[in-house]
């Protein structure tokens, strides 16, 4: 058998591998290609061609980096050796030169010419294409269910704005007068929205959207109006001569409710609901409110924001003071800092900046306060709470000023940490010249100083022994005859079963540490930090590593220190807005627009309808339970209707159901119809209008009057 025929087949599974490799790349460039779109669509019309440009880019990548479409023959015949062990390791003679190969080397070459072709070509290859096909269907996955998870998504937007069909029907009475109407909605410029056509009366538009009405009537019409709110009227202009096509244009502002009104004939009610453009959300990630930079961290903030809005950020800026000084000497200094994260109407913002405090020219014991000022592409301002950094003085901490003086929260021998920072600072200094055994000798000794004073700080929280605090004491467990508890010297025999009794005999009782109260409880919260910091103190002093263990103890004296006195307090400063004045009117004398104090009361007073909207209750319940309606009601059932007709226009979603209904109930008040339905429509309207009533205080009966004035007799009587 030729030589040749096995050439051909290593030469047909090296094409086989080179396939498998520019599908699986055509595969994985495809998957990249189709999540860019699933992306981009959300926020762009043309997210085809951008898709389109991120495939061809990905192919070229792909075929440049990587090497699998292109294998050399020795691979394969090392792939062939791996796989098949009948070859026994001689797949690669079949590429050497015959003249060059021994007689025993030609006969291999003849044998594994023989087995090769007689062997199916592998379905190796084919198996480096699962991974491809996997993130493909993981890509298209993600295609289908990513507008699901984002509705609110710019692309789904766009296309409700095309097709009407799409948007929310709502069923409305239609005037049969009315042939066809078209309502475009043209979106103010910063919600970034195109504009849009609906088939139906009923508005749910952005704030400040422009609405332009198109209707066309069955026959000529001399009127036609809107009434808006029912108080408001709109005459519609003639589009043409005809006196059929009508037309009106109205920017929106307010929420409401409107009527079509064709030459007299009133429609039924329509809502307009508007979109307000809410603020841009800022979000504080870190820092905390409240930080401190102790000694030993470094004097900077990494700061983190989360910014969100409903249209677009357009600007985002720092407002930072830093004050420095004492008592009357504190000056301030304000500071302007920008983001470096390019800000371009993007809807959502991570912002992430890094305050230097040394350059803002602050040193220790100064303070940072500073917040968020975000703007919208709407102009609305939002503010973030302020947050404050301070930078520990050591200088003060390790001052004995105020002390004599200070709110003494502690007891006297607290104040010995400063003793065991001195010595720690001095033993840091004196490293150099002394011994190293002499070193962790008194590292391990200021290590039990500080031990000693934990132990007496816990007392303080019921905590008298180290099991308490993270470890074991180091003496033997139990109690000795100096503990401070009396254990008795002979107990006396319980009596035979008293169980109780022969507890008490073994038990040791002891106030358990959060039944300690000493203390307030963030008080005690505080001791118990301070307890937390002078433990790593210890820790790192007993492991003969002083430096690590003075950032612990100036932090435990600065906690202490709190507990004393609180430096300084920070208040906003603020300036009242009055109202300019006029310099015209100035001393001139006139008070034509001043009211009196008793006829704005007397204003205010008539105000309040809660009376009749009571009344109109009974009167409803009345009329449900089929009781003949009194002409003369139907003045206060009118007044509810007005009170109805106010709330539908701050809240149409809330009351307009309710002002449909009792309309109907006063048309039909008087009438034997049944109107149960729409009576009950109106009372939940009514009810909600009404609110929760509020207690008022009532003057008590005359019993406890007469039982003082008995008292006060008897009290005489046994006088005398």
């Amino acid at each position: 058998m030729s030589v040749l025929s096995g050439k051909i087949w290593l030469e047909k599974l090296r094409r086989r591998w080179v396939f498998t490799a520019i599908v699986g790349n055509v595969l994985l460039a495809l998957s990249l290609a189709v999540v860019t779109f699933a992306l981009l669509r959300l926020r762009y019309s043309e997210a085809l061609v951008g898709s389109l440009f991120v495939l061809a880019i990905s192919l070229v990548v792909l075929f440049i980096l990587s090497k699998r479409w292109q294998p050399a023959m020795h691979k394969i015949t090392s792939f062939v050796d791996v796989t098949m062990p009948e070859v026994e390791n001689s797949a690669s003679l079949l590429l050497a030169d015959p003249s060059l190969l021994s007689s025993l080397q030609r006969l291999q070459r003849e044998r594994v010419n023989s087995i090769l072709v007689q062997h199916k070509l592998p379905n190796e290859p084919f198996r480096q294409l699962r991974l491809p096909m996997l993130v493909l269907g993981i890509s298209m996955l993600i295609l289908v269910l990513l507008p699901r998870l984002a509705p609110d998504s710019t692309v789904a937007e766009a296309s409700s704005m095309v097709s009407p069909q799409q948007a929310d029907v709502v069923k409305e009475v239609v005037p049969v007068t009315i042939s066809d109407y078209s309502i475009s909605i043209n979106p103010p410029a910063y919600t970034g929205k195109k504009t849009r056509q609906q088939a139906q009366f009923t508005l749910r538009v952005e704030l400040g959207a422009a609405v332009s009405w198109k209707l066309e009537t069955t026959k000529s019409i001399n009127d036609l109006r809107f009434l808006w709110n029912d108080k408001e009227t709109y005459t519609l202009r003639k589009l043409d001569a005809s006196g059929q096509r009508w037309g009106f244009n109205k920017v929106l502002t307010k929420p409401g409710f409107y009527q079509v009104i064709i030459d007299g004939k009133k429609s039924d009610f329509y809502q307009v609901e508007i979109i307000p453009d809410q603020p841009v959300a800022i979000k504080i990630i870190n820092p905390e409110q409240h930080s401190t930079i102790d000694f030993g961290q470094p004097q900077r903030v990494d700061l983190k924001v989360l910014l969100t809005d409903d249209y677009g950020i357009s600007d985002a800026v720092i407002h930072a003071t830093t004050a420095s000084g004492k008592g009357e000497a504190v000056s301030f200094k304000t500071h302007k800092l920008n983001f470096s994260t390019a800000i371009k109407n993007q809807r959502s913002l991570d912002l992430r900046k890094q305050l230097g405090l040394a350059g803002l020219g602050m040193k220790a014991g100064d303070e940072l306060y500073f917040f968020i000022n975000a703007t919208d592409n709407h102009g609305q301002q939002s503010r973030s709470d302020m947050y404050f950094v301070s930078i520990q003085d050591t200088a003060a901490l390790m001052s004995m000023a105020g002390i004599d003086n200070g709110v003494n929260l502690v007891p006297e021998y607290f104040r010995s940490q400063r003793q065991i920072i001195i010595d720690t600072e001095k033993l840091l200094r004196e490293r150099s010249t002394i011994s190293d055994a002499d070193f962790k000798k008194r590292s391990n000794e200021l290590g039990i100083d500080q031990k000693m004073l934990r132990l007496r700080y816990g007392k303080f929280l019921g905590e008298e022994e180290e099991t308490q605090i993270g470890g074991r004491g180091e003496g033997e467990e139990g109690h000795s005859a100096d503990d401070g508890h009396d254990h008795g010297a002979q107990a006396e025999k319980p009596a035979y079963g008293d169980v109780q009794a022969i507890m008490d005999q073994y038990a040791h009782k002891h106030d358990q540490a959060e039944d300690a109260t000493f203390f307030e409880p963030q008080l005690k919260a505080q001791l118990k930090a301070t307890l937390n910091e002078m433990w790593s103190a210890e820790l790192q002093l007993r492991t003969y590593d002083p430096q690590k263990a003075l950032p612990f103890e100036y932090k435990a004296l600065r906690l202490l220190k709190d507990l004393q006195q609180k430096s300084r307090a920070y208040v906003a400063k603020t300036v009242v807005k009055t109202t300019p004045l006029k310099a015209e009117k100035r001393l001139t004398g006139e008070l034509a627009e001043i009211q009196l104090a008793a006829a704005v009361n007397k204003h205010l007073g008539n105000k309040d309808q809660s009376g009749d909207l009571r009344t109109s209750l009974s009167l409803l319940e009345g009329r449900k339970s089929g009781q003949a309606g009194n002409p003369a009601d139907l003045t206060i059932l009118r007044t509810t209707e007005q009170a109805l007709v106010a709330a539908a226009a701050a809240s149409p979603a809330k009351y307009l159901p309710a002002l449909k209904a009792m309309k109907t109930v006063t048309r039909m008040w008087t009438s034997r119809s049944d109107i149960s339905s729409e009576a009950s429509i109106a009372e939940r309207g009514i009810n909600s209008l009404i609110g929760a009533a509020q207690a008022k205080p009532y003057k008590s009966g005359g019993s406890a009057t007469e039982l003082s004035k008995t008292y006060f007799n008897q009290l005489n009587r046994t006088s005398r």
